[in-house]
């Protein structure tokens, strides 16, 4: 039973892993916010959130979830949907850290390794969203991937901080 339930939890959250993690791999270019700021003099999002990021993570999460239709038959729109909440909320969390003055790329724990899980339940939820169990696994399991998984991100250089 739990292995089951920690199963269909990664199934249900791995189009919005692989859209949070594409960013890294196959971002930079001109900033989501255009460089400009908000009413309270910081940037909006900061440098690191771009439209190659944001749009490349968006695509790639959708073939997640268009695989995942294939192989599962979850709906089509599955992959799209929560991979769009899981960029959202990173946005969100993005747009907080700038407003508390943290810098692009500062750790703000917990919100830096959940934000993106949360966006990914929020926009399924009328679609398909988890069962409480595998909600509450994915909170408790996605820290310490999130942390890992980071942690080679910036041994491959492909991040300046390990978290």
């Amino acid at each position: 039973m739990i292995i089951e339930t920690i199963t269909e939890a990664l199934k249900f959250i791995l189009p919005a892993y692989c859209a949070n993690a594409t960013p890294v791999i196959i971002g930079g270019g001109k900033p989501l916010d255009l460089g400009k700021n908000y009413k309270d003099g910081r940037r909006i999002f900061g440098e690191n959130k771009t439209f190659r990021g944001f749009f490349s993570g968006l695509i790639i999460g959708s073939l997640v979830g268009v695989a995942e239709n294939l192989f599962f038959g979850y709906p089509i729109l599955f992959g799209f949907i929560t991979s769009l909440g899981a960029l959202t909320g990173d946005l969100v969390k993005s747009f907080f850290k700038r407003r508390m003055g943290l810098k692009p790329g500062k750790m703000l724990p917990i919100a830096d390794q959940i934000d993106f899980v949360l966006g990914a339940v929020l926009f399924s939820f009328f679609l398909m969203p988890p069962t409480l169990e595998e909600f509450i696994f994915l909170i408790l399991l996605t820290p310490p991937i999130h942390l890992l998984t980071n942690f080679f991100a910036y041994l491959l250089k492909l991040k300046r901080e390990p978290f």
